[in-house]
């Protein structure tokens, strides 16, 4: 008997099966990778939804199975201690409710006893006279006959001398019993003993029918929850469908596929936002391929342009004329440079979209202002005016912008005439840097104002032609950007231009 009072009846082991026992031989190697494959993810989320609603069936129905077992349990406990308390109050005046007379012996206690208690399905009543089973409970539909021709159980509990409750397995399963000893004085010495058994395996098969009908609902249930995950699982998915196939759609000649966005509220989708993302995305990388394209175009023609005056002059050069030779060595040298100066210019423009392409440090702004006027002065016979300088010390990179406003007021001095006015100056203001360079010029005109800063670019206002790749201004403004601002243009036809370079102003009590 174990500690709970059950009877645990040992199980021998089986034997062991050397044919079954042998470890499996290892499947081979490819046969595990496409074991070990997962399926799509619209499977996989039917599957994880499927496992959650199994696992919490499964709780379920085990916290509810053991909570109706539990119940059961106390009540059976409850009801033979019920019992036991119906049995005295029918003896305990020591008279027969039969006949009125005083009971003779304690076969008549036990069989008053018993008559007079109605048993419940699954119950069992039993009498015992000196350790020999003698009555039981006579209702039909009682519990069946398997206590009183159990030798096993009439030792167990015909001879107690103390009330017990225990368990016992019988053949029809366990039982739960109270047996009481009869305080009863017989004239002829004999010893009596009432038990009230249930028989628990019958009384507890209401909740395993419980537990069986949950299961099969809780299955039914599983198969359409799975279905509905699986539809539900295509809807939400779809987006991520409609990725694939647009960017199998995506050739290297056309990158205009875009995902398609469904109508429908925006706050808080994530698959809706992932759409937007990877449009945006496509929209960025379509237009730097655009502008890879336009920039690799532009490039070839500018550098074609070079190569094809020089190859003309060595053409119809004539050795034997040391004059004509001198003039298309010199033209020569001159587009090599201009070629030189050109491919410099793309290698600077490329480099400023690397991370070490400024070197920032503490300056002194007004000290660098005053520096940069004293170079770009020797630039032409322009009246030079230095504004204002910017009292303050800032974390830029110097070199890179003593090369923008050397490179501003080159271009100031190539579209004014000797005696026009260009103004420099530096300002700090609402948080910003700025260096400006203000030429009395012919202006920009509205309609150029964006696109000289692209690469390659010249305006279309009047005015002497720069001889440059218009590369200029978008090395201004790379310098500008790379500093975290950018480069501001104010212009009036015919009145001149003022380029101002913006850039955050770090200061050392920022920085540090």
């Amino acid at each position: 008997m174990n500690p709970t009072g059950t009877v645990a009846t040992p199980r021998r082991p089986a034997p062991e099966d050397p044919m079954t026992t042998a470890p499996a031989p290892a499947p081979p190697a490819g046969a595990v990778r496409r074991m070990r494959r997962p399926g799509t993810a619209r499977t996989r989320i039917v599957a994880w939804a499927l496992a959650l609603v199994l696992v919490s069936l499964g709780v379920v129905t085990l916290v509810t199975w053991r909570l109706l077992l539990q119940d059961t349990d106390t009540r059976m406990r409850a009801a033979l201690l019920n019992e036991v308390q119906e049995f005295g109050s029918v003896v305990a005046d020591g008279v027969n409710p039969r006949d009125g007379a005083p009971f003779a012996s304690v076969g008549e206690v036990l069989d008053a006893a018993i008559a007079y208690n109605q048993a419940r399905p699954n119950e069992k009543f039993l009498g015992y006279v000196d350790g020999e089973f003698a009555y039981q409970s006579r209702r039909a539909d009682a519990a069946p006959a398997v206590l009183q021709n159990d030798p096993a159980f009439t030792g167990l509990v015909g001879g107690v001398t103390a009330p017990v409750q225990d368990t016992y397995e019988s053949t029809a399963g366990e039982v739960l019993y109270l047996a009481v000893p009869i305080e009863f004085a017989d004239p002829a010495g004999s010893t009596g003993v009432i038990v009230a058994a249930y028989l628990a395996d019958a009384e507890r098969e209401p909740a395993h029918s419980t537990a069986r009908i949950m299961l099969l609902v809780g299955a039914l249930t599983s198969l359409l929850a799975a279905g509905g995950a699986w539809l539900v699982a295509g809807r939400i998915l779809r987006p991520l469908r409609d990725v694939a196939a647009t960017a199998r759609s995506i050739t290297d000649t056309d990158l205009s596929q875009r995902i398609p966005l469904a109508p429908g509220p925006d706050d808080g989708d994530e698959l809706r936002d992932l759409v937007r993302t990877v449009n945006a995305m496509l929209d960025r990388v379509e237009t730097g391929v655009d502008a890879q394209r336009r920039f690799v175009d532009d490039a070839g023609h500018e550098l074609r342009t070079p190569i094809t005056i020089v190859r003309g002059h060595l053409e119809v050069l004539d050795a034997r004329d040391p004059a004509d030779v001198t003039s298309t060595v010199e033209l020569v040298d001159d587009e090599l440079d201009r070629m030189n100066r050109m491919v410099s210019d793309l290698l600077l423009l490329a480099r400023s979209e690397q991370p070490r392409f400024l070197h920032p440090e503490l300056t002194d702004v007004a000290e660098l202002t005053e520096d940069v006027f004293g170079k770009i002065v020797k630039l032409g016979e322009r009246e030079w005016v230095l504004e204002t300088a910017a009292r303050v010390d800032a974390e830029i990179d110097p070199q890179r912008v003593t090369q923008a406003i050397v490179a501003l007021a080159d271009n100031a001095v190539r579209y004014t005439r000797p005696g026009d006015r260009i103004a420099l100056g530096s300002q700090l203001a609402g948080g910003q840097l700025r260096f400006w360079v203000a030429d009395s010029g012919p202006g920009i005109a509205e309609a150029d104002r964006a696109r000289i800063f692209e690469r390659f670019a010249r305006g279309t206002s009047t005015g002497p032609r720069s001889e440059g790749a218009g590369l200029g201004l978008s090395i201004i403004r790379a310098i500008a950007v790379a500093h975290g601002g950018q480069v501001l243009l104010d212009s009036v036809v015919g009145r001149g231009a003022t380029f101002t370079i913006a850039v955050p102003a770090i200061l050392p009590e920022e920085s540090s």
